[in-house]
């Protein structure tokens, strides 16, 4: 069975995940304090970590376990809005992406996908999460979909139903304002089970599984 899963999402203590505004120097905003707990090392597997392998960096290795497609908001793909510039813009990460998978990027301005070397493929759609995660799980070949953000998608994924399961890891910073993950989520914790591990880092992580 698809999954549909949100995999290492930082989060702050006051429920930010994201800054209010993105530039092309800041592709989070004014969050960068989440992730001053986590260097990138380990993300795609522990096998590849360089240095001890901790709980944080085996935990934040689930990021790239299982997965066969990714659907995200335009935000977390480019700063820009509104019909498309003709810029060349190919994502923030280069022609080296890390997601190796086809990749959903939500938009109301549809255009030709994009291909790299790597596995990695960006399909720009202008869908309901519904429709999105059917055309996602299409293409994942049997394998989970990550719902990679930002925080108003994965947001919108979770107000209709289709999320099975989240890797939330809580910051202990507080940001004061950003991109809420629960605003209008109201008791979405009684769809799930939740378990709760605090490392030595500071670091919370918080593992959400649907109800059956």
């Amino acid at each position: 069975m698809v999954k549909a899963c949100v995999n290492c999402l930082f989060v702050s203590l006051d429920g930010f995940a994201a800054g209010e505004f993105v530039t092309a120097d800041q592709p989070i905003g004014e969050a960068q304090a989440l992730f001053s707990y986590f260097d990138g090392r380990g993300i795609e597997g522990v096998d590849k970590v360089d240095g001890p392998v901790t709980a944080d960096r085996a935990l934040f290795a689930l990021w790239g376990q299982g997965n066969g497609a990714e659907i995200m908001g335009r935000r977390k793909f480019g700063p820009q809005s509104g019909p498309w510039p003709a810029d060349g813009w190919r994502g923030w990460w280069g022609e080296d992406p890390p997601f190796k998978t086809p990749c959903f990027v939500l938009t109301h301005h549809p255009r030709e996908p994009m291909e790299f070397d790597n596995g990695t493929s960006f399909h720009f759609i202008d869908a309901s999460p519904e429709e999105a995660l059917a055309e996602a799980a299409a293409a994942a070949d049997g394998h989970n979909v990550r719902i990679g953000g930002g925080p108003s998608t994965i947001r919108q994924f979770l107000s209709a139903g289709l999320v099975d399961f989240m890797h939330i890891a809580l910051v202990p910073v507080t940001l004061g304002r950003g991109v809420s993950l629960w605003e209008g989520l109201d008791g979405l914790e009684q769809d799930f089970t939740i378990e709760s591990l605090t490392t030595a880092s500071g670091l919370t992580h918080q593992l959400w599984n649907r109800r059956i």
